[in-house]
């Protein structure tokens, strides 16, 4: 099977299993009841495997080892809790089997995979506990194996035998899951995680064969409170630590040791200089310092187990809507530090450009760390905007009043941000926010990154785009040139504030060629120029 095919069925298996994902992540999170009853581990899987998922999208890769070392390090960078952790681990463990495993045998090379993945997830994990998402891995691995022997002798059909077998063994393994941990007999649930990997398993089932599992009858999340019990209780530990840490191999066993004497449910994975850290304490302090003695810690995030089962039971309790004039929030994605600065002195809560675009769990943090009752989600970039929607939905479920405004540009976010009043009802300020971005017509100059086919024709790499309300207009020229017919075309629907936004690349000729046109020609328009600092886009353009 060539590169092509395989990262095509890889991709498949994401589109399918993300999906599927969102569609069970309510059922998911219902049935979280182990390690900890905080209701997300649904939500926890979904970021973790669509961090992997847009890896891939992002890094657009032509042979099938780039692809998979992408995907195993978007899933450990997006790793959300216990429960994500270890299926990033999964996941990474996987993708190394299969890049140095022999694709002439692929159903043993699968077989092999599912091994070393379950071994690579028991292996990460401090305290390991059957009954979990470790013994549904396991199950799978082990019937995959069982049916290597009985393979087909043609390789195209040895893929799906093997998936087949792994799927069917993972169901069973999930309904066996409340006789091997008591606490989820006791609720009447089968555990959270193994269903979530039982998803997956499912979704690569349709897309190495064609064929989709009869769906198991769903968990009914209304059926079940919260019960009180493991770190939720009095004696457990109060909060969750997670923490990417930079850090060779060895300081890693003394980390382990010194974070298990801290607290449980303890999940280090990773390799090659990062890690994803995972552990449940009452000691934040205690376990920082220990991955700062072990390497350098980034991207700390610390939960508090109460403040997270006061959310849960708000949700689940369907409160009333907070009252006017309650705590807002504004969250809004900036691609570049100036723009950022402009968003955070506007008092929006700032989620910067790392990469092409933002994720789903950025926003969602984003959200939470304005601890306001109403959040105003701006995307501020096309691609972006359904990745809003599902971070304001998961953000709902938790009790936030939370509203997208489908900013499809950073102008059309400034625009919006700029017309905020928090006196104003929620609705109100919804409403008026929405209007300032739809009236403003946004445009921007770039230069082409490869030959490509655009709406205004050919292009070579390096020619100069114009783009208009977000198409390209424009081919060709020089920056100055572009930009002055981007304001024009712009300005000819009417206009009375033009605002450029000036990036990393931008000339202060590109600046004096505009506003010396638009001195000529339209005395009457205002003109703002802001220091945005984005990358790829030496202008931005809006007109209100």
């Amino acid at each position: 099977m060539s590169d092509d095919l395989q990262i095509a069925l890889l991709q498949r298996w994401c589109d399918l299993g993300l999906a599927a994902l969102e569609a069970a992540r309510g059922e998911i999170d219902a049935l979280n009841v182990y390690p900890v009853p905080d209701g997300d581990t649904g939500t926890n899987l979904y970021l973790t495997f669509e961090a992997a998922r847009q890896s891939i999208v992002d890094a657009r890769p032509k042979s099938l080892a780039v692809a998979l070392t992408v995907f195993a390090r978007g899933a450990l960078l997006g790793a959300r809790g216990s429960s994500g952790v270890i299926l990033s681990q999964l996941l990474r463990a996987g993708a190394e089997q299969l890049m140095r495993g022999d694709p002439r045998r692929p159903g043993a090379l699968l077989a092999d995979t599912l091994t070393l993945a379950a071994d690579a997830g028991y292996a990460a994990v401090g305290q390991p506990v059957e009954g979990t998402i470790l013994s549904v891995a396991r199950a799978a691995a082990g019937a995959a194996q069982a049916a290597v022997p009985s393979l087909p002798h043609r390789p195209s059909g040895q893929l799906g035998v093997v998936i087949r077998a792994a799927a069917e063994a993972a169901r069973e393994a999930l309904e066996r899951t409340p006789d091997q941990l008591p606490v989820l007999k006791e609720a009447g649930v089968v555990d959270a995680g193994g269903r979530g990997l039982c998803v997956l398993f499912d979704a690569a089932e349709e897309a190495f064969t064609g064929r989709r599992p009869a769906p198991r009858v769903p968990y009914d999340p209304q059926a079940r409170a919260v019960a009180p019990g493991g770190d939720l209780s009095a004696d457990g530990p109060g909060y969750e630590v997670m923490y990417l840490l930079d850090a060779e191999d060895a300081p890693i066993v003394d980390l382990r040791r010194r974070l298990a004497r801290l607290g449980d449910s303890l999940v280090v994975v990773g390799g090659d200089g990062l890690w994803n850290v995972h552990v449940h304490v009452d000691d934040v302090g205690a376990a920082i310092e220990a991955g700062i003695d072990a390497g350098h810690p980034h991207r700390v995030r610390v939960t508090h187990f109460a403040d997270r089962a006061d959310q849960l039971r708000r949700s689940r309790a369907a409160a009333q809507p907070p009252a006017l004039g309650a705590a807002r929030g504004v969250v809004a994605f900036a691609a570049g530090p100036g723009l950022a600065e402009l968003f955070a002195d506007a008092g929006a809560v700032v989620v910067e450009r790392r990469g092409p675009r933002c994720s789903t769990g950025e926003l969602l943090e984003a959200i939470r760390s304005t601890y306001a009752s109403e959040v105003i989600v701006l995307p501020n970039d096309a691609d972006t905007v359904s990745v809003a929607e599902i971070a304001a939905r998961t953000a709902r479920e938790e009790g936030v009043r939370a509203a997208v405004i489908p900013t499809r540009a950073q102008v059309q976010g400034l625009a919006a941000v700029a017309v905020r009043q928090p006196g104003r009802s929620f609705d109100e300020d919804v409403v008026a926010m929405t209007t300032a971005a739809s009236h403003t017509r946004q445009g921007a100059i770039t230069v082409a990154a490869r030959d490509a086919m655009t709406m205004a024709g050919p292009c070579r790499k390096g020619d100069t785009l114009g783009i208009v309300e977000g198409d390209f207009a424009l081919v060709g020229g020089t920056l100055e040139a572009a930009g002055v017919q981007v304001v024009e075309r712009l300005l000819a629907g009417g206009g009375e504030l033009v605002t450029l936004v000036t990036g990393l690349d931008c000339t202060p000729d590109l600046v004096t060629r505009i506003a010396n046109r638009l001195e000529q020609t339209r005395p009457d328009v205002e003109l703002a120029v802001l220091a945005g600092g984005q990358p790829r886009y030496p202008l931005l353009i809006g007109v209100e």
